[in-house]
């Protein structure tokens, strides 16, 4: 494996008005050459990412980005070359995207992304943009009944990501309950994320675990493999670096609106949310106050998506 430096790379994401993303295929006798890739290129000396994807994205594609957000930074070692992936999406750009260096352009909806047609390390970008855009997080209910109609409405209502929060119950009932819940979502295409120890995650067949702010402190290393999906909770800048620093797959930041569990001082509002999600290049979702017809607001500000207990209810 090569020891130098890695190679800095501005990678944009680029949606368009109906979800789908542009990919662009590699030229035969580049790195990697045929395989798809998202549109980017090395980020000269004294540029920063975002004056480098502009520049790329006009030079390759004929396209201008007018809104970048910081989505994932991915550091992937080849056996040739280092490479150090500075992914962000693109939601409003000018242009017709032209492959102007005669490459093939497609645009291509996120589920047709098959890891296979991409270099290995654009494999987490794809993770990424596989998740939803809505994220249902449980109440803590008296009995694994009300907890099983609580899954069937939230099924009812189109989500695909459910966190099985329960913090009234101990390791072992919650286990019981997990299992239980994921043989009621059997067949449903609805994945479910454990709230508790991550250890409990080898025994119930999770799609990933959920780390507490407070069990964020705490880790020194990402306790979950890679394929399984690691979240956290955060609430300020501190928090988020330290997510970033461990790997997360997302996370989400609040109290963004009005709660009855945080006072209105603690309340980070909209702007505020933005000016932290640009600060780390993570996936995260808007929490705290929010009502469903907010996902599209929490995207426009920088947001992946949106998550509650109450917000899908």
């Amino acid at each position: 494996m090569t020891t130098s430096s890695p190679i800095h790379v501005a990678v944009g994401v680029l949606y368009n008005a109906v979800g789908e993303v542009l990919i662009s295929r590699r030229h035969p006798n580049s790195h990697q050459g045929g395989l798809w890739e998202f549109p980017g290129g090395k980020v000269e000396w004294g540029e920063d990412v975002q004056r480098a994807l502009k520049r790329e994205f006009e030079e390759e594609l004929g396209v201008s980005p007018l809104h970048c957000s910081p989505l994932k930074k991915i550091l992937y070692h080849y056996s040739d070359k280092s490479v150090l992936l500075d992914v962000w999406t693109i939601s409003e750009f000018i242009g017709v995207p032209t492959g102007l260096e005669g490459q093939a352009v497609e645009w291509r909806s996120i589920p047709t992304l098959l890891q296979r047609d991409f270099p290995v390390a654009n494999g987490p970008i794809i993770k990424c943009l596989s998740l939803p855009h809505e994220i249902a997080i449980t109440p803590d209910v008296s009995s694994f009944d009300h907890l099983q109609s609580l899954l069937q409405l939230l099924i009812g209502r189109g989500l695909k990501l459910i966190q099985i929060r329960q913090t009234q119950l101990d390791s072992a009932e919650y286990l019981d309950w997990f299992r239980r819940a994921r043989d009621a979502c059997e067949g449903t295409g609805v994945d479910l994320i454990l709230n508790q120890a991550p250890a409990l995650l080898d025994g119930c067949s999770a799609a990933g675990f959920h780390a507490s702010a407070s069990c964020l402190q705490q880790l020194t290393q990402r306790p979950i493999v890679e394929d399984a999906l690691f979240s956290a909770s955060c609430h300020n800048l501190e928090e988020l670096r330290k997510a970033e620093a461990l790997g997360t797959d997302f996370v989400s930041l609040s109290p963004i609106c009005r709660t009855e569990k945080y006072a209105e001082s603690e309340q980070l509002g909209w702007d505020e949310f933005q000016a932290l999600a640009d600060k780390v290049s993570l996936p995260v979702y808007a929490l705290g106050g929010i009502q469903r017809s907010d996902r599209d607001k929490a995207r426009f500000y920088g947001g992946h998506g949106i998550t509650g207990i109450r917000t899908f209810l």
